[in-house]
């Protein structure tokens, strides 16, 4: 127990005679904050927040292939037509060459729209990832996660696994990923936990990722009793990204998008809601006044707070294809389309190199994707995922305040609607 209630230790920045502000040492290395270093700031009532540099590289997402074993509805190979591969020796070697680099190691997390263990040499990419130094995590949908391959992750020394689960029951699994067997992913999950040296914190630590939609939102508290069981220390719960006309039925955030419980602004009255218990008597009442139509503060952290927010952005990642291309997000790295309102929207894919052809570094600090970045910091795009009513959204090109490609108005990851891990 006093474990998990220590305290943070507190950090002070100080002014010094010269009016500057001095920011303690480790701070400076973790973040970046080299000489020269642009950090952007946001100020509220109580507080300065500083961003991290845009020229900070933190995490790299690495696509080993785009080939997968499942056939699951809410994926994107319903509806594009992408030739498929594997990430060659070279190309990886091109990503390994330029890790050695940076400093400090950003995370490389091993992913993309492919399952990675499908590719017979993710293991001992991440065992070459390990031995530079820098942390290594994957996600997979579990179903090759057998004895063998079990024992090579934790030798490999992976920090981080997620498995994907978006059901409870072997039904309402197998209705969302086709072909796969719930209790075969729990039993492979069990194994890989009993495996893993005894700790504080054995590694691989283990997260669950739950996509939600109308059809298996009622199995949500049963999941999470599962990676309960399953030692999960990280739960993340996205929404579906609709790429069918029947995915788009199945959304839950219709009306999310122009919610003014979402929406902070100066002409919205706000209402602040203190902790409370989550109870049959409390949850009526408190669903009403979280629908009132004021914008909500709730329990000190306001609930517009993921609006116009890139993640892929904010935490400085980039993400690399199977073929070696490098786009600045996932969702860019292959063009595709989704229901966006009641348009589809096509993504344009934003592929800013190849890293077979161009260094890592040189990727990442090219004064172009700087300013890019800087941009997607800003947010300065259209609010289309708020108004979503006219034919600029239906590609990802340009929007109504002159934002050319690629304009990011419409990104739903951007709005704290979908998320990865």
């Amino acid at each position: 127990m006093e474990a998990m209630i220590t305290a943070k230790p507190t950090l002070w920045a100080e002014v010094n005679a010269q009016g500057d502000l001095v920011i303690p040492h480790d701070i400076v290395e973790q973040f970046g904050l080299v000489p020269g270093a642009r950090v952007r700031l946001e100020s509220d009532t109580n507080h300065v927040r500083l961003h991290r540099p845009v020229t900070q590289l933190n995490k790299i997402y690495v696509e080993p292939t785009i080939y997968c074993n499942l056939d699951c509805r809410t994926c994107i190979r319903n509806v594009w037509d992408e030739k498929l591969g594997l990430m060659t020796e070279a190309t990886f070697d091109r990503i390994l060459q330029g890790l050695r680099l940076v400093e400090p190691r950003p995370t490389v997390f091993f992913g993309g729209l492919g399952e990675p263990l499908f590719h017979k040499r993710t293991i001992e990419w991440i065992a070459q990832v390990k031995a530079t130094g820098a942390r290594a995590e994957l996600i997979t949908n579990a179903t090759l996660l057998d004895e063998d391959r079990a024992r090579q992750i934790i030798a490999a020394g992976l920090d981080l696994l997620w498995v994907s689960i978006d059901g409870a029951t072997p039904e309402s699994y197998a209705d969302v990923r086709l072909g796969a067997q719930l209790p075969r992913v729990i039993e492979n999950m069990q194994r890989l936990r009993r495996l893993r040296r005894g700790s504080h914190f054995p590694k691989p630590a283990i997260g669950v990722a739950f996509v939600a939609m109308k059809r298996n939102i009622a199995d949500l508290p049963a999941v999470i009793q599962i990676a309960k069981r399953l030692g999960a220390r990280h739960f993340k719960v996205s929404n579906v990204l609709p790429y069918t006309d029947e995915l788009r039925d199945e959304m839950l955030y219709h009306k999310v998008l122009s919610d003014l419980t979402y929406l902070p602004s100066p002409r919205i009255p706000t209402i602040s809601l203190p902790k409370m218990e989550f109870n049959d008597q409390t949850i009526g009442p408190l669903f009403k006044a979280l629908s009132s139509g004021f914008n909500v503060n709730f329990a000190g952290n306001n609930l517009g707070g993921a609006n116009d927010v890139c993640n892929f952005i904010e935490s400085g990642s980039i993400s690399i294809g199977w073929d070696g291309s490098v786009a600045p997000c996932l969702p860019m790295l292959h063009t595709h389309t989704h229901h966006l309102k009641e348009r589809q929207h096509l993504v344009k894919r934003h592929i800013l190199g190849n890293i077979a052809e161009r260094d890592l570094l040189d990727l990442w600090l090219d004064p172009e994707y700087v300013q890019y970045r800087e941009r997607v910091h800003s947010f300065a795009f259209a609010p289309c995922t708020f108004c979503g009513g006219c034919e600029l959204l239906d590609a990802n090109e340009e929007d109504c305040l002159g934002n050319t490609f690629p304009a990011c108005g419409g990104c739903l990851w951007a709005q704290g609607v979908i998320q990865c891990p």
